[in-house]
């Protein structure tokens, strides 16, 4: 399972060299009401905005990691000290699945939270607006990959079906799996479905499957 500190990196998701990185200064918080303008979007806010966001897409089992210690609830803190690494990324359920999403594009962990949850919430726009499976879609992009020890089975093996099997064959057999190993369904897991998806992108990936 990962953990929220330290910061446990995404398998497979690239990082931006440390000497590449924003400075975070773009984001701002709206002014309240008797203040004098914007400030700069502060760590606390960032990370509030973030879980909200994540809340209102029905993310379940959030963990949000960082090099911030956490409390003891697992919510991360900012720390006084300077921090090696800034990056935040985010792990949670949706819709069964196991996603993760990350972002290390600023020099700031406050600005790399923002990004995350304007991600987020632009996403959450395409359902508002009737794009609900545009917005499946778009979150595919974002499935939990294996750790980088655990064994990945050819997506023949996973599915049960022969390399040669037709793009039909393969849709059939991942939706046979999925059925029957869907987290919702007795004996099934996300640790099972997360694999079962990934067998369909390397298949999709090896252009077995269009679909």
């Amino acid at each position: 399972m990962s953990e929220a500190y330290p910061l446990n990196w995404p398998h497979g998701w690239p990082r931006t060299p440390l000497d590449q990185r924003e400075r975070g200064y773009q984001f701002k918080q709206a002014a309240s009401a008797g203040s004098w303008g914007r400030g700069l979007v502060t760590f606390a806010v960032a990370r509030d905005k973030l879980y909200t966001e994540l809340e209102r897409l029905g993310a379940k089992s959030v963990i949000v990691s960082t090099n911030h210690q956490p409390d003891k609830y697992g919510i991360p803190k900012e720390e006084k000290r300077r921090v090696a690494d800034d990056g935040v990324a985010i792990y949670f359920q949706l819709n069964g699945r196991p996603m993760a999403m990350a972002c290390d594009r600023f020099d700031n962990a406050a600005a790399n939270m923002r990004s995350l949850g304007l991600g987020i919430e632009a996403m959450r726009q395409l359902a508002r607006h009737g794009g609900g499976q545009m917005m499946e879609r778009a979150f595919t992009g974002f499935a939990a990959l294996p750790a980088p020890n655990t064994p990945v089975r050819h997506w023949s093996s996973v599915l049960d079906v022969a390399t040669m099997a037709t793009a039909d064959e393969i849709l059939a057999a991942y939706r046979r799996m999925a059925k029957k190993y869907h987290p919702d369904a007795p004996g099934g897991s996300h640790e099972r479905m997360a694999e079962i998806n990934d067998a369909l992108a390397q298949a999709r990936a090896e252009g077995k499957c269009s679909a």
